[in-house]
């Protein structure tokens, strides 16, 4: 039987779980620290970070961000195709044939229908045990489940010899994690300085809007490398153009496009063109107008972790990293006598 994997397929699996059996969706990770006696999903982490830290996602993908710099803001990169989405899933190789033996008879043991079937036939394939290759596991991105996971039931692992012949569509790549890695990427939001301050605003008044230091491109590698299968991918992050909006029609002009250039020490506005001063036609009142300041990035992927390998196809969509800041604005009055 196949279906796709979704949260009501893996609330099944709970359940039967629950009632002393196993089923593919749950079944422990001895490999990955899991619990051999214990039937439960395996619990991915996902950290791109602002630093050099790394982090991992699914069991053995690590993600590698360059370094910002220091005490700078950063947001989650958002793409700006919003019909983008990331992966939901995919197989990585998890077991040697005798590994992937014992995680069977452990996980499956005492197990129920549809879960017996399941042990049974991986069974009666006596696993590939002396052949080369490995299995490979499906892995989430997270642990939610919300989404349907394009993956059978009934494959949940996968056997792949060392000269495949066709490669599952779901089965990790290079394109893979570079997606993985663009979904990871921190960007560094727009340092941007209001003059006067954003709270001291008059109607009338040029509010100028400076961008207060240069930075450089970020780069997210997204690499395996386990149980001899080696491969890495990169996205790189380059900025482009520096977009003000006062967060109000009432403004003059209400919004401002800069493109950036490299320089010395990064990439900056030109500096003949530093400012953009915006001026406020109406008061905000007891509220506030939502200002915002965005950056565009151009984002292209390499498949090596070097950010300076030639690009690969097919692209990857355009990156946004957002400031936001409620700005009050006041309206002086003058008594003439």
């Amino acid at each position: 039987m196949r279906a796709r994997l979704t949260a009501r397929t893996l609330a099944a699996a709970s359940l039967l779980a629950a009632v002393g059996t196993a089923s593919p969706a749950y079944a422990g990770d001895p490999t990955n620290g899991g619990d051999q006696g214990n039937i439960g999903p395996s619990q991915p982490t996902e950290s791109g970070g602002g630093d050099s830290t790394p982090g991992t996602i699914g069991a053995h993908i690590r993600i590698d961000q360059s370094k910002l710099p220091s005490g700078s803001s950063t947001s989650t990169a958002t793409s700006s195709n919003v019909d983008w989405k990331p992966p939901v899933c995919w197989y990585e190789p998890m077991y040697t044939p005798d590994e992937y033996e014992k995680f069977i008879k452990t996980a499956y043991n005492g197990a129920q229908e549809p879960a017996a079937d399941y042990a049974k036939k991986r069974d009666e394939e006596h696993y590939h045990k002396g052949d080369k290759g490995l299995w490979w596991q499906v892995k989430f991105r997270d642990d939610t489940y919300a989404q349907s996971c394009p993956v059978s039931t009934d494959n949940w692992e996968i056997w792949v010899p060392p000269a495949q012949q066709k490669k599952d569509p779901n089965q990790l790549t290079p394109e893979i994690l570079s997606q993985l890695a663009y979904n990871s990427s921190k960007l560094p939001t727009p340092p941007v300085e209001l003059s006067p301050n954003a709270d001291r605003l008059i109607v009338n008044l040029g509010t100028r809007v400076k961008l207060n230091s240069a930075f450089d491109r970020v780069w997210t590698t997204a690499s395996i490398d386990y149980k001899g299968v080696r491969m890495a991918a990169t996205t790189v992050a380059t900025p482009v153009a520096l977009k003000v909006d006062a967060g109000t029609s009432d403004a003059d002009p209400q919004t401002c496009t800069y493109n950036l250039v490299k320089g010395n020490s990064g990439y900056t506005v030109d500096s003949k063109d530093a400012g953009c001063n915006i001026t406020y036609r109406r008061s905000s009142g007891s509220g506030t107008y939502p200002f915002k300041a965005s950056i565009t990035w151009k984002v292209t992927w390499t498949d090596s972790a070097d950010p300076d390998g030639p690009a690969r196809q097919p692209g990857l969509p355009g990156g946004l990293s957002t400031f936001e800041q409620d700005v009050t604005v006041k309206e002086i009055q003058a008594v003439n006598r």
